[in-house]
């Protein structure tokens, strides 16, 4: 049970089921509902479409069920795929045609990056989210990333993809930092990133909001380069069970990418390095709380 529904009192001693459903505005028959778990066939039809999409995020659906046939023998039909991408959060990138007027209650905020050099370390921030394989369901990953040191600071993982899982990860990088933050915040326009949560989480420590626009999609390279080493380096190798041994798994290898594995681009330092010898020096500001 998730959403409103999972704010139902069973044994509330005054509201009965009913008066607690009509003040949620949820339908009664939601409490008893139990979502089905993927069967294996599905789980691994995602993980293969989860390494098509990294080796090639602009594959669309048709070509999809192609590449499956082809190279994996396996008959799936578009729009089961089309079905799965959207459980999985995944979406074709390519050029659309302007068919729609965006809400203008939506946030959008303008791209900061063009053309800015950035020299040292908590100067921007990005963060994005990615779909997890594991060998009993999935789960989604979250990580806040220096641009400038490619330090992971802050993670989190969730079965579901929401702005909690968000939060979560933006508050560990908070207080990893001692409290220290950027003074740019670069992400895509998911609905995770433009949601009211979210802006006022970053707007009231005085951080500025970069949005990538249309045909900015590369401009979170770093991240797309970190989903790539950690998938193949690590979760698609070890296949695990259950949300914590995939917490346990990612703290190891996340404490690895940061503290021990050189990196050619800088000589051979760890990003660690790299962040402690470029960090300016910022007024510690209020610890946000994390999600439960």
């Amino acid at each position: 049970m998730s959403g409103r529904a999972g704010l139902v009192d069973y044994k509330h001693p005054y509201l009965s089921l009913r008066t607690q459903c009509e003040l949620l505005s949820v339908s009664r028959s939601s409490l008893d509902y139990v979502p089905l778990l993927a069967s294996p066939e599905e789980l691994n039809i995602m993980r293969i479409m989860d390494e098509i999409y990294l080796r090639d995020p602009c594959i669309g659906a048709r070509r999809i069920v192609l590449l499956l046939e082809r190279d994996h023998g396996l008959c799936v039909n578009r729009k089961r795929v089309s079905r799965l991408r959207r459980v999985m959060g995944i979406e074709t990138i390519f050029c659309r045609p302007r068919t729609s007027i965006p809400d203008r209650e939506h946030v959008k905020f303008p791209y900061l990056l063009r053309d800015k050099n950035i020299t040292r370390a908590n100067e921007v921030w990005c963060s994005d989210i990615t779909y997890v394989p594991m060998a009993h369901g999935n789960a989604f990953l979250c990580v806040v990333m220096d641009w400038y040191s490619r330090k992971v600071l802050g993670w989190a993982v969730s079965n579901t993809m929401d702005v909690a899982l968000c939060l979560t990860a933006l508050a560990r990088a908070l207080k990893a930092g001692g409290g220290v933050f950027p003074e740019i915040f670069n992400t895509d326009q998911g609905s995770q990133f433009t949601s009211q949560e979210w802006v006022a989480a970053l707007q009231s420590r005085g951080i500025a909001i970069s949005m990538d626009g249309k045909g900015r999609w590369m401009d979170n390279v770093f991240v797309e380069r970190l989903w790539r080493s950690v998938k193949y380096e690590d979760i698609y190798l070890r296949g695990y069970a259950d949300i914590e041994e995939l917490k346990v798994g990612l703290t190891r290898w996340f404490g690895d990418y940061n503290e021990w594995r050189p990196h050619q681009i800088f000589g051979g330092a760890t990003p660690a390095t790299i962040y402690a010898q470029n960090a300016a020096v910022t007024t510690p500001q209020p610890e946000l709380k994390a999600a439960a």
